[in-house]
């Protein structure tokens, strides 16, 4: 069984200001059962495979919902992004989750600043 927790690291500045690349993120995963879809609200960030090409991950805002699903953007949309604006809506199966917390990974210590 998966956790319901999942890290993910930010890679590109399609997020920016909001999310920048080394950022880490704290997912709650999607639980598809028949009853109970992955809560979501406008303006939330959320994890969701590319329509496209399903080995990708994006991490993008739901702007808004559609009768297909939901409408995906990114916040810096001039960082060649790529979002609903291309693809159209993304379907409540391709949403792998929804960002709860950002956090930093802790820097390693260089060996010169302890004894």
């Amino acid at each position: 069984m998966r956790s319901p927790l999942w890290r993910v690291a930010v890679a590109e500045r399609s997020m920016e200001p909001a999310l920048r690349p080394g950022d880490w993120l704290l997912v709650r995963r999607s639980l598809w059962w028949p009853r109970r879809p992955t809560r979501i609200r406008a303006g939330r960030l959320v994890i969701a495979r590319h329509p496209g090409r399903p080995d990708l991950l994006l991490v993008k805002r739901a702007t808004r919902r559609d009768q297909r699903g939901w409408w995906l953007e990114s916040d810096n949309p001039g960082a060649g992004a790529v979002d609903s604006r291309h693809f159209g809506p993304v379907g409540p199966d391709q949403i792998e989750g929804r960002v709860l917390i950002r956090y930093w990974r802790p820097r390693q210590a260089s060996r010169d600043q302890y004894p």
